[in-house]
């Protein structure tokens, strides 16, 4: 008899720790550097909690006005002008174009206003990404993200014509 009530309270305990990290908080605080010869600076964060991922981005050293704010392929942030970063990050293989659109890719956050000050802040959440999963097509892990000189147009193929990369960070655990 005692065998089974350890088994049942060992079952119990696995259960109840299943739930409570599928339903935890999972979060990264990234630093942005500065590329292409600017002083742009920042944090990004991203914040995982019942399946829907929040991130937010404060941002200071811009031009006043319209830039655009993407995740890229890759992780890589070495090149000066954030080259090695890669495309934005397309893994359902759409076109390009503005969040929530017919298509886009999921990379696709769209764009955000520095104010007379140059700086800005965006806030985006969506169920469509998520940190360290195993889903391929929603694991932000690896990629990094990319604030732009420019604004995105939201129909230019593959970029939305969004101009120099002036900030990078690498999406890392």
């Amino acid at each position: 008899m005692k065998k089974v009530i350890i088994l049942g309270l060992s079952v119990f305990a696995l259960v109840m720790a299943c739930k409570t990290a599928s339903s935890g908080k999972n979060e990264l605080i990234l630093m942005l550097q500065p590329k292409s010869d600017t002083q742009v600076s920042g944090s990004a964060s991203f914040t995982e909690k019942n399946g829907v991922v929040t991130f937010t981005a404060n941002i200071k050293g811009l031009t006043p006005g319209e830039h655009a704010i993407h995740i890229h392929e890759k992780s890589d942030c070495s090149a000066p002008d954030a080259s090695s970063a890669g495309g934005h990050w397309n893994p359902t293989f759409k076109k390009h174009g503005k969040w929530g659109s017919a298509e886009y890719h999921k990379g696709d956050i769209g764009n955000f206003t520095a104010d007379a000050q140059g700086d800005g802040t965006i806030t985006f959440s969506t169920d469509e990404w998520c940190i360290s999963c195993e889903d391929e097509t929603k694991n932000i892990i690896g990629k990094s993200i990319i604030v732009h000189k420019g604004t995105d147009d939201f129909t230019t193929q593959p970029t939305g014509n969004a101009g120099g990369r002036v900030a990078c960070t690498a999406i890392i655990k």
